[in-house]
Parts: C-alpha cells; sequence; structure tokens
C-alpha cells in the first residue's frame, strides 16, 4: 500500500508548535529559527489543504482541526522514536557521545563512570575531552558536560555543581613545621596554576583580602589533574575547585591549609538536545549523574 505522507520535519514543527503554542518555543525545543518552524507549518497546511492554527496578535491558537491532528500526530512520532530506539538496541549496544571539560572528565566523572558501565552494560560510552565546546545542536556530541554561565537557550540543561575555590596543598605543607598559618604566607610559597583558569589566584586573594603577591608566577600546567598531582606532591600551592579535588581532599593527598572558600557565578551542567533529553540511553546517563551530583 502506497502511503502519502507529509514531511517528517513539517509533522514534528506542528507537533512542537501545537504543544507550546508558540513557534519561538516549538524553535527552542528543535533547535532551529521561529521562521524555520513558521515555514514547516504553512508548508504542511497547504499540503493537508486546512489551517491548523489561528494566528493571533498575542500568540497562536489551534483550529479544531489542529486539536483534533495533534494528539495523534503526538502519538505516532513518539512510536517512531521507540521503534528507532528498538532497532538500535537489537543492533547492539548503544553508543553515547560524551563531550566534558578535561578537568572535570579527569578528576570527577572517569573515577566514577565504572558505576555506570556496571548498571547500564547495554551502554557504549565515548568520552572526548576537550576544552573546545562541541556543537550539540550539530550533532557533535549527544551530550555535553560543561562549565560556565547558564548555557545558551535552546538546549536541555540540567545543572550539576555550584563551584566554589580555595588553595589546596600538601598534607605535608599544614601539619609541618613550616606550615601555613595564613594567607599572607602564600607570598613565600610556589603558586601553582591551571592554564584554563589562569584568573582563580586573582580572585582568592581579593575575596582574602591579600594585597602584594604575584599571581602570575609560578609553573603552570594544561591539565588540571598535572596542577593536582604537582600540589599533592609538595610542588606548591594550588586553587582547587571544590567537585575536582573533593576526592583528594577525603583520600588525604591534599589538605586545605585556610578556611575561607569562595564561591563563583559558575557551575557545572550536563546539556543535550531537548528532543533527545528523554531518549533511553540519553535519559539513563542523566539519571545517573544527577544522582551522582546529588550524592556528592
Amino acid at each position: 500500500m502506497s502511503r502519502r505522507l507529509p514531511p517528517l520535519n513539517a509533522l514534528r514543527a506542528f507537533e512542537a508548535a501545537a504543544r507550546h503554542t508558540s513557534f519561538a518555543r516549538a524553535a527552542d525545543e528543535l533547535n532551529v529559527t521561529p521562521g524555520a518552524i513558521s515555514q514547516q507549518v504553512k508548508a504542511l497546511e497547504e499540503r493537508l489543504g486546512v489551517q491548523l492554527f489561528q494566528r493571533l496578535p498575542r500568540g497562536l491558537s489551534l483550529t479544531g482541526i489542529g486539536e483534533r491532528l495533534c494528539p495523534k500526530v503526538g502519538d505516532a512520532l513518539d512510536r517512531l522514536a521507540i521503534a528507532a530506539e528498538e532497532a538500535m538496541a537489537a543492533g547492539g549496544p548503544a553508543r553515547l557521545r560524551v563531550s566534558a571539560l578535561p578537568a572535570f572528565a579527569e578528576k570527577w566523572l572517569v573515577p566514577r563512570l565504572t558505576r555506570f558501565r556496571k548498571g547500564h552494560p547495554s551502554i557504549e560510552v565515548a568520552l572526548e575531552a576537550d576544552d573546545r565546546i562541541a556543537d550539540i545542536a550539530g550533532g557533535e556530541a549527544d551530550i555535553a558536560l560543561r562549565y560556565g554561565l547558564h548555557p545558551r537557550a535552546g538546549l536541555h540543561v540540567d545543572r550539576l555543581f555550584d563551584d566554589e575555590i580555595f588553595p589546596v596543598c600538601s598534607p605535608s605543607m599544614v601539619d609541618g613545621k613550616a606550615r601555613l598559618k595564613g594567607p599572607g604566607d602564600l607570598a613565600q610559597q610556589t603558586l601553582l596554576h591551571d592554564i584554563p583558569w589562569t584568573d582563580d589566584w586573582r580572585v582568592w586573594l581579593d575575596a582574602a583580602g591579600v594585597e602584594g603577591i604575584d599571581t602570575g608566577r609560578g609553573p603552570s600546567f594544561t591539565l588540571y589533574s598535572m596542577a593536582v598531582d604537582a600540589a599533592a606532591e609538595g610542588m606548591g600551592v594550588l586553587i582547587g575547585h571544590r567537585i575536582l579535588v573533593a576526592d583528594d581532599l577525603k583520600a588525604g593527598r591534599l589538605a586545605e591549609p585556610f578556611s575561607q572558600r569562595v564561591p563563583l557565578r559558575k557551575a557545572f551542567y550536563l546539556v543535550c538536545n531537548k528532543a533527545a533529553a528523554n531518549q533511553s540511553a540519553v535519559r539513563a546517563f542523566r539519571d545517573w549523574i544527577l544522582a551522582e551530583a546529588k550524592a556528592d
């Protein structure tokens, strides 16, 4: 039997616009422009020979035909998504591409990833650690773990951790005879730096009210894990990001010489396409990492 079907993109645009009664919100969900949604809906109306929306000065309103069509299209799209997932599952393990900041991948994610694999053996994680921001909308990754201010609109966002910074060092610099007694003692210490976070020392020292320390001196590292190792070995003092040094502090590899911590506006986020947020593999990873974040 020959099926005369409208284009799938037009049906997706209509269903999203009908749910939101807004071309703009539908565009955010599907990661396209409102103009593209409007064109797709107009093309669908011309194809069907009916009007699906009433364009009002303050928004959209479904016509009677649009109201009847919307749940049927939504159900059909759901069935297609389920069928596609079942087909992928039958073809072997699902492959989930995860892009992450190297510091977060090395110091937090990788040590916990075994737990995800044990709980979800049918999902293969391909982890890419890169300072470059992956183009989620363009399909460069399924999930990105990012650090910064709130990610751009149009993506599904889960906030994982707030951030705060504070100096960390070898336990010998806290318990030994030449231990650090106050922030002013940093003037006689080697300052360690992670290159992506070049302002860390300035931010913390300003908040601590410490002046006269050259924050540009001292060795720097391209990987946060290397800077942490250098601090643990007694090379100097590093600014720690709470979630990235928590395991080392707990294990006794690092120590916190002072009590002052400085909260930052930036945070760690998980982002993905809104349309993919509840796909089985993405949903499984989201649920797992949110549970891990809550536990920490």
